[in-house]
């Protein structure tokens, strides 16, 4: 699938990566925590990204400044505004902290699909991410490793059952070693069936 590199219009300085081939939908990848070395290039991110149908492109991108979660927030919202403003479809996929950004933005933001990968349950602002998954007014899909000891993805993925969302586990612990594939044909066929 081809690539074109671009800069997402907005406060901050959000530099992105779109996989294309003139989809009817796209889906926006927030990434894992910067501070962890967190990028748009990160192999579950592009694991996804290779996992979807031609029918739906796929944003990368690069949070700005580190904000403690409400810039990278603002980063999110602003590559899903992109993405509305080019598709008519839009879903939103995130990564750990990408995965507490991406539904925390799905609460306060119209977008057609949301789906998070061992989700924090907190951002390190102090949002409560889990607390948000309750006004995800679209299709909704958590997955989270059962021996994951990084972050509480399972409260994340409570809070998504309850809201009628689909939970989904793997046996593997938080960074899915020798999983990405399989973790990003999941993801994608979710992503597939709400788009």
């Amino acid at each position: 699938m081809p690539t074109e590199r671009l800069a997402i219009p907005g406060s901050r300085d959000v530099r992105a990566t779109l996989a294309c081939e003139n989809g009817e939908g796209i889906l926006v990848a927030c990434p894992p925590h910067p501070r962890h070395g967190g990028t748009r290039h990160d192999g579950r991110l592009t694991a996804v990204a290779d996992a979807l149908p031609n029918r739906i492109d796929c944003l990368r991108f690069d949070y700005g400044p580190w904000d403690q979660g409400r810039g990278e927030r603002t980063d999110a919202a602003s590559a899903c505004s992109w993405a509305a403003e080019r598709y008519d479809r839009v879903g939103l996929f995130g990564y750990s902290f990408g995965g507490g950004v991406a539904l925390r933005v799905a609460a306060e933001t119209t977008v057609d699909a949301a789906a998070a990968l061992s989700p924090v349950a907190h951002l390190d602002d102090g949002t409560d991410v889990a607390a948000a998954v309750a006004r995800v007014d679209a299709p909704l899909w958590v997955g989270y490793g059962t021996r994951d000891t990084t972050v509480d993805a399972g409260r994340v993925a409570e809070a998504a059952d309850e809201a009628g969302g689909a939970v989904e586990t793997f046996a593997a612990d938080h960074v899915f070693v020798g999983q990405e594939a399989a973790v990003g044909e999941r993801v994608a066929a979710f992503v597939d069936d709400s788009l």
